[in-house]
């Protein structure tokens, strides 16, 4: 996917004059965003001018910004670093930057946009953001995680004339956040020229009102504001497109008046015979061509809206079903940077990520904790993937000095309601989260009536989903006994897997979720025998940038992911993948380091309880001592048995436990070739290798595709591995690898997933940890070989080439 993936990024279409949106695209620049073909939205990432610091009278169209650098978005400048253990926003933050960035934008019109009425569009900028248009001040908003939308029509030039588009992004007041937020305008914007006659931002549903083996019936409606002087009688028509783009059925509604200078609710329905439903395996997405049209046929406003048809629903005796099939929620929670990233993530980052967590065997997220970005959920509707969208961290009492609380009163209903306007036609969310660990719970008055207001938002504007929140130590705030969890539509908890089946236990009717839990076997256990239990969320799935308060610096990461920052699975993961993949595994592991299950412990004793230092378990066969001695092999598999070898001897079968604890064999050491083979029914369904590694040799480099683009979302994933002379990886080898490119490509980031490595991301330079690192390329838009070369002293040179895509 070298030239698509940076057109998938909304699902939101406007329209106007014939012929306008290609006027745009030429005077304007970059693609038009083709996920949901709109015909009145462009992309606006190309040529920002980018300032890192304050600057008076930057918001001037006057003002001179030839000096600053040219970038495109989307842009977190945060990410390049320095980290400086003194940084403001301490290892909450990763120990990066933070401050004030100002970014703008030189752009004319054309012609065509003469009586057009024209909209920016941004799905976030970090934070405390202001936007001016020519001088005049449009908006402002508190939230780094909200998306918005503001008309700069009255403030524009003459067509032919420059605008100047100014944006000032402020994250100086620290601690503000308890994990990396990144800086600067880290998603994307668009522009939307549009007419009078328009839907509101984020105006229109698609929903499935009713759904048998033989039909679904689809209630279909917008907001449609008319801004024209007068009233105009107009209908919602609505062309069905299936999974193969043919359209499949039309709507007509009826006419209706549109009075002018407000909002009025426009309705289609009907009936599809034979759907076929979204569902995990299987993410068929239709899409819905919303057209707005008055009586004489005049196409007043289009509007491409992608959906899913599938039941989704939460039973109390029984957990989750989808599509009549009783499914138990395997799922993690992540934070949304993407690693050495940043903040701002190309979707082929995402899509390497979510697949590898679905290798494990993962079938639903939680967006940790926060609205992700759009694009997001595009990826999730088209893998299949279930979503737990959740919308705030905390509510008035803060977790951080400078947090969201300052703005809670004011800013959360606004922000709750865009949040669950622009998300809720993606078929992958079945839940919403209105928070997590929220502090506001030790006072029930307070917290009730918090819960109560956003959930009649949440349900106002989408009354197909239940809403959670996720519980913190609700024993503690009596949360079961006060009437607080039972406001909620489903009861999410935090960790304590056993509190939450009691809570379900004293009162059935209860319909519960692990909405955060630990990796540990037992909490596992717990969920799986019990029908009740939806499902979990593990904390986490991925290593994450930030919340490293507790390990201090050097510490700039958290390492609790079942992958580490660049995806690598680590043995835990594997475990995991025992317990959840459907597919045969089995994976080998040594067991260096025991580990104390804290999850039922009370918080403090928990958190002073030190674990036993060192890395757990190891997944291969070259420890430090090759000389004769003990081994604890652990084999992780959903095999019904195992057998070991040893350098070709087998060392004995040994069944799966039923507890779903690690198959284990204490091992006489000997270097070679260790060999673990499942069986299921009696015949060979899977195995795993393990070799001894010799000196460090050469570098190998493991291109992920044979192709590349030079949009943003375009970037490939080569794994470096240094090897010994059998091409066997060296597990304890840690060269300075060097990067290079030939040819229409270049090295975007570098990471090695070390929690404590300092060096920038985009360094062509890195220490390889565990003998691995990862490059990750982009194209430049031009065909040809891209070569990559690592090199390191003494070590034989890697060296790939990937094919350059023309944009």
């Amino acid at each position: 996917m070298a030239t698509g993936r940076n057109a998938q990024v909304r699902t939101l279409i406007g329209r106007s004059a014939a012929g306008l949106a290609l006027a745009l695209l030429i005077v304007i620049g970059g693609p038009i965003v083709a996920f949901a073909q709109p015909t009145g939205a462009q992309n606006f990432d190309a040529g920002w001018r980018f300032h890192q610091g304050d600057v008076a009278t930057a918001e001037q169209p006057g003002f001179a910004d030839a000096s600053w650098q040219p970038v495109d978005l989307p842009h977190d400048w945060a990410i390049a670093g320095p980290f400086d253990e003194h940084a403001p926003a301490t290892g909450s933050g990763g120990f990066l930057p933070t401050g004030v960035a100002w970014y703008r934008k030189h752009f004319t019109l054309p012609p065509a946009s003469a009586g057009q009425r024209v909209f920016v569009e941004f799905d976030g900028v970090m934070e405390r953001s202001g936007v001016w248009i020519n001088g005049q001040h449009v908006g402002h908003r508190p939230s780094g995680y909200a998306s918005f939308r503001y008309e700069i029509t009255q403030h524009l030039k003459a067509a032919g004339q420059e605008n100047v588009l100014a944006v000032r992004a402020d994250t100086s007041s620290q601690p503000a956040s308890r994990w990396y937020a990144g800086g600067g305008i880290y998603r994307h914007v668009r522009i939307l020229t549009l007419g009078d006659v328009h839907a509101e931002t984020w105006g229109s549903t698609v929903r499935v009102a009713k759904l048998d083996a033989k039909s679904a019936d689809l209630t279909i409606g917008s907001s449609v504001m008319n801004q024209g002087s007068a009233p105009i009688e107009a209908r919602l028509e609505a062309v069905i497109e299936g999974p193969d783009g043919r359209s499949i059925a039309t709507f007509t509604g009826q006419s209706i008046s549109l009075p002018a200078g407000r909002a009025t609710q426009m309705d289609v329905s009907g009936t599809l015979a034979d759907p076929r439903r979204w569902d995990i395996g299987d993410p068929a997405m239709h899409q819905a061509l919303l057209r707005v049209r008055a009586t004489d046929g005049r196409l007043l406003y289009e509007e491409r809206v992608p959906f899913g048809i599938r039941d989704a629903r939460f039973e109390a005796a029984s957990g989750f079903w989808l599509n009549g099939r009783n499914i138990k929620l395997k799922g993690v929670a992540i934070h949304a940077d993407g690693g050495p990233f940043g903040m701002a993530v190309p979707l082929a980052v995402y899509e390497r990520r979510l697949k590898g967590l679905m290798a494990l065997g993962v079938n639903a997220v939680r967006t940790a904790h926060h609205p992700f970005s759009p694009e997001f959920l595009d990826l999730c509707d088209r893998l299949g993937l279930i979503v737990m969208n959740e919308g705030f961290d905390m509510w008035t009492v803060a977790k951080n000095p400078q947090d969201y609380h300052l703005y809670f009163t004011d800013w959360s209903s606004i922000d709750a309601r865009d949040f669950v306007r622009r998300d809720r036609n993606h078929p992958s969310i079945v839940i919403w989260s209105i928070g997590n660990e929220i502090h506001d719970t030790p006072y029930p008055l307070v917290a009730q009536s918090i819960i109560t207001r956003l959930q009649d938002i949440f349900h106002a504007e989408d009354p197909t989903r239940p809403v959670t929140m996720a519980l913190f130590r609700p024993n503690t705030t009596h949360d079961y006994e006060n009437g607080t969890a039972d406001l909620l539509d489903v009861v999410g908890q935090n960790y304590r897997e056993n509190e939450l089946a009691k809570a379900h236990a004293d009162k059935p009717s209860r319909k519960i979720i692990g909405t955060e839990n630990s990796k540990n076997r037992s909490s596992w256990l717990v969920v799986r025998d019990d029908p009740a239990y939806a499902g979990m969320f593990l904390w986490t799935g991925v290593d994450y940038l930030g919340e490293a308060d507790r390990a201090g610096w050097p510490a700039i990461s958290n390492p609790s992911g079942l992958v580490d920052r660049v995806d690598g699975v680590k043995p835990i993961g594997w475990e995991r993948a025992s317990w959840w993949s459907e597919k045969p595994v089995v994976k080998l592991a040594r067991r260096v380091t025991e580990v104390i299950d804290i999850s039922e412990m009370p918080t403090m004793v928990g958190i002073a309880l030190p674990q036993p230092k060192g890395p757990g378990a190891l997944t291969d066969w070259s420890p430090d001592n090759r000389a004769a001695h003990k081994e604890k092999v652990e084999v992780y598999s959903n095999s019904d048995e195992v057998e070991l070898f040893l350098n070709g001897k087998s060392l004995g079968r040994k069944p799966r436990n039923a507890d779903d604890s690690a198959i284990t064999w204490d091992v006489d050491y000997a270097p070679g070739e260790l060999r673990a083979v499942g069986y299921r029914g009696g015949a060979k369904v899977a195995e795993d290798i393990l070799r001894s590694a010799g000196a460090p040799a050469a570098i190998r480099l493991v291109p992920e595709a044979k192709a590349v683009g030079g949009g943003f979302d375009d970037v490939v994933a080569v794994r470096a591995e240094v090897v010994d002379a059998k091409g066997v990886l060296v597990p304890g080898a840690t060269p300075l690898l060097s990067a290079t490119v030939s040819g229409p490509g270049r090295v975007v980031a570098f990471d090695n997933g070390s929690v404590t490595d300092h060096t920038a991301f985009a360094s062509p330079q890195r220490a390889a940890v565990g003998g691995k690192a990862v490059a990750f390329l982009r194209g430049t838009g031009k065909p040809g070989a891209i070569t990559l070369q690592v090199s390191a002293p003494g070590l034989k040179t890697g060296r790939i080439s990937l094919q350059g895509e023309k944009d």
